[in-house]
């Protein structure tokens, strides 16, 4: 397994994430999206395999400003905007080659292999 976390220090889920790997002796790289982010071929990757762009963002995040700009330019703006801006991204988002997901997902993780 080559499991990747991209979250914050803050997010309770982020910290429930790496805890869920470390009990079971799983190791993982964990990335900070304050510091460092995602790239853009990271995020287009994690979107399809979650249902789209529109599933990647926390719509009650607190940067309701964003959110709205977020949700009213056009959709070829929207990429650079959440890439700007990582704090409206659903965190944990935890990458298993191909697979990922957002949120705590403890029932997903299980079946990876």
């Amino acid at each position: 397994m080559n499991i990747q976390i991209f979250g914050t220090k803050k997010c309770n889920d982020t910290k429930k994430a790496e805890r869920f790997f470390k009990e079971r002796g799983i190791k993982y790289q964990y990335i900070d999206m304050k510091e460092k982010g995602m790239s853009k071929g990271e995020f287009t990757s994690v979107a399809q395999a979650n249902g789209g762009i529109e599933k990647m963002i926390n719509w009650e995040g607190r940067d309701q400003d964003t959110l709205a700009l977020i949700k009213y330019i056009a959709d070829e703006d929207k990429l650079e905007k959440i890439l700007e801006n990582p704090q409206v991204i659903r965190t944990p988002v935890v990458r298993n080659g191909k697979q990922s997901t957002l949120g705590y997902r403890p029932e997903v993780w299980k079946g990876w292999s």
